[in-house]
This record gives C-alpha cells, sequence and structure tokens, in this order.
C-alpha cells in the first residue's frame, strides 16, 4: 500500500550550492508547494515582528548583545517591551518546527532550511537532501546574485557556513553538514543544478 502521507523533500544546502534554484524547480516540477520566506512569514507573525527583522536571524544564533539583552531584560534598571525581545535560539526553532510540522501534515512541499530534515526525521514520506559545493564555485554564484567583490563574497559564505553549522548544533545537537543525516548529499558544481534535479526526480520514482 503506497504511503498515505505527504510528499516532503527538505533542502539542507551551503550558501551560494544552488538550494534555492533546485527546490524551486523541484516544486515546479512536481507541482508541490515551496516553503522557505513562507515559514519566516509565519514565524514572523507569531512573534509580532516585521519579516525583515527576523530573517535576519535565519539559522544563526543570536548574537552576544541580543542575548544580553534578554537576559537583563528584566533587571530592575532596565525595561525592554516584550515585543522589542528577540526570540531565543529555542522559541525561534520551535516556532518554525511547528511551521514546518503543519506544512508536512496539510500537503506535499519542498521546504528549505531551518533543520527541516532533524524537524521531520520521522515523517514518513520525507526525502533529505544536503546540497554543497567547492568553494570557488559558490563565491562565484555569491558574486554574481548579491553583486559582491570576490573578497566580500569569500567573508559572507565563511561567515554563513559558522553561523549555520552553530546554530544547527546548537538546537538539534547534530551537525548540519553531516552527510549521513541525509537521504541524498549531491556536489552541485561537480553535477550542475539541471542534473541535480533530475537526479532527484529519479530518486522519488525509485523510492515510490
Amino acid at each position: 500500500m503506497k504511503n498515505a502521507s505527504p510528499l516532503v523533500i527538505t533542502i539542507s544546502r551551503q550558501l551560494g550550492s544552488g538550494g534555492a534554484c533546485i527546490g524551486q524547480e523541484l516544486a515546479k516540477r512536481l507541482n508541490i508547494f515551496y516553503a522557505d520566506r513562507e515559514i519566516i512569514d509565519r514565524a514572523a507573525q507569531r512573534f509580532s515582528m516585521l519579516e525583515k527583522d527576523l530573517a535576519s536571524r535565519d539559522e544563526k544564533k543570536l548574537s552576544f548583545w541580543q542575548s544580553f539583552i534578554r537576559t537583563h531584560a528584566a533587571a530592575p534598571d532596565t525595561y525592554v517591551k516584550p515585543q522589542m525581545l528577540p526570540p531565543s535560539d529555542y522559541e525561534l526553532f520551535n516556532t518554525e518546527s511547528d511551521i514546518i510540522l503543519r506544512i508536512a501534515r496539510e500537503r506535499p512541499a519542498v521546504i528549505i532550511g531551518r533543520c527541516g530534515a532533524h524537524v521531520l526525521r520521522g515523517h514518513p514520506n520525507c526525502v533529505s537532501i544536503f546540497l554543497h559545493a567547492d568553494r570557488p564555485f559558490r563565491r562565484d554564484r555569491v558574486m554574481r546574485l548579491y553583486n559582491e567583490t570576490e573578497e566580500a563574497a569569500g567573508k559572507i559564505i565563511d561567515r554563513n557556513d559558522k553561523e549555520r553549522a552553530l546554530y544547527h548544533r546548537t538546537v538539534t545537537g547534530q551537525e548540519w553538514s553531516d552527510a549521513r543525516r541525509y537521504h541524498l548529499s549531491l556536489a552541485t558544481d561537480k553535477i550542475g543544478l539541471d542534473r541535480c534535479v533530475e537526479f532527484i526526480l529519479s530518486y522519488l520514482a525509485l523510492k515510490a
């Protein structure tokens, strides 16, 4: 008997590896929901925050000063309005996890980032994918997509890798880039973005 649960594809990705492009094309080819900014939008509504403010926390730990503000907000000589307090790492993770689980129950979807593979590890019809690429490939994509210099693009990649790995380790206790956590781990620079899409579709057909 075929699985009655909706198909959900989670894509974890290194910055510049083409995760959004591949995810969008998969959603288009499969005619299913694409969940990326939608998750941030819903989480921002729950925290009564602007989407752009919460987006700056995307898979990143609270900074030292943000944590300091949360810790000392109730001190006698300090007052910070509750709506001004940034959500803690676990508040953000739990809220986004709830949104991801709700989406996975309601419809087939491609879910980008936000520890989706961990959140849906018990989902009976989830396929988890990790996309990675060599640094020059990623740097060139970041330079082109964000109009950055080579030096700036390299720094952005390094910072993003560090922050994303630390956030995942903090909230899941696991290593974000550990290929053993995923059904598929694909080198997008070696395979190519279009062929990655075809490879994933072939895997889904074999798995069905």
